[in-house]
């Protein structure tokens, strides 16, 4: 028998994914660049543990999440790999905005994490819409 509780935290972790690409949107718009990058990145975070979430699996560090969902989703290429050039550079791109003094990302940078991001969303939602129908 599925586990129920594993796919409503998956649903909700999808939905504060979705709500972080609203925010990235809404920063990039009013000029926040540091912002809409964090948020962007966050959108990708919430995306990887909700897929996680329904393999029953959490990391407290961010690089673990990053890693598991490497090593099990991307490497096997259940989801396509090419995503993990931008988890890479979201990652990146976010410890320097929200870390670094005098950081400053390049517009173009924050439009495609932006994009990226909105991408990747759309991907795992569709995945993930597959396997909960499996799970329940």
């Amino acid at each position: 028998m599925p586990d129920q509780t594993r796919v409503d935290l998956s649903k909700y972790r999808l939905q504060k994914a979705s709500e972080a690409l609203t925010s990235a949107k809404r920063e990039y718009d009013a000029g926040d660049y540091a912002t809409a990058n964090n948020r962007a990145y966050y959108c990708i975070f919430h995306t990887l543990r909700a897929v996680l979430a329904l393999d029953g699996e959490d990391f407290k560090k961010h690089s673990a999440v990053i890693a598991r969902f490497t090593l099990n989703y991307l490497k096997t290429e259940i989801i396509p790999r090419d995503y993990s050039k931008l988890i890479f550079n979201a990652s990146l791109i976010r410890n320097r905005s929200d870390y670094e003094d005098f950081y400053l990302c390049s517009v173009t940078d924050t439009e495609e994490l932006i994009s990226g991001a909105s991408a990747f969303l759309a991907e795992i939602q569709r995945y993930l819409e597959a396997r909960y129908l499996s799970e329940i």
